[in-house]
């Protein structure tokens, strides 16, 4: 199965009115044709946006329905330690957490829309992809 850190846009956008590709690669981790990882510093910033109404003030979801999708989700994740701290000294430091999860983990790819920063690291690893929710739709297809 195919091993992905999901980057917390995603979540947001897998959770808001719309949702789209975002939403499908979410589903698809539900459905556990995709294995997503988490660490640490992912479950923090993901509790931490989640606890926060501005994002998802255009949300169809209560927070009692999101805390229930979150908790499905994180019931399908893999849990991951990180040991090593890479920095791959991305130009947001924040960002950094996310290569170190996909190292560790062994993921194939990290989907985010921020993909300017995310993959704009000094230190390279050319077998992780950095794709947007429809590039990995389209590079790892789900099995209809």
């Amino acid at each position: 199965m195919l091993t992905l850190v999901l980057d917390t846009n995603i979540l947001v956008a897998a959770l808001l009115r719309g949702g789209g590709s975002a939403r499908a690669v979410f589903r698809a981790c539900l459905k556990s044709q995709y294995q997503p990882v988490l660490g640490p510093a992912l479950l923090a910033e993901y509790e931490d946006v989640l606890g926060r109404a501005d994002p998802f003030a255009d949300s169809v979801l209560s927070p009692k329905e999101r805390s229930e999708v979150f908790d499905g989700f994180l019931n399908r994740c893999r849990w991951v330690e990180v040991f090593y701290a890479w920095r791959p000294n991305l130009p947001d430091e924040a960002d950094n957490h996310l290569i170190e999860l996909a190292v560790a983990a062994q993921a194939e790819a990290i989907v985010t829309r921020n993909l300017r920063d995310v993959s704009r690291g000094e230190l390279k690893f050319p077998s992780l992809k950095v794709l947007t929710p429809e590039q990995c739709l389209e590079v790892f297809p789900c099995p209809p």
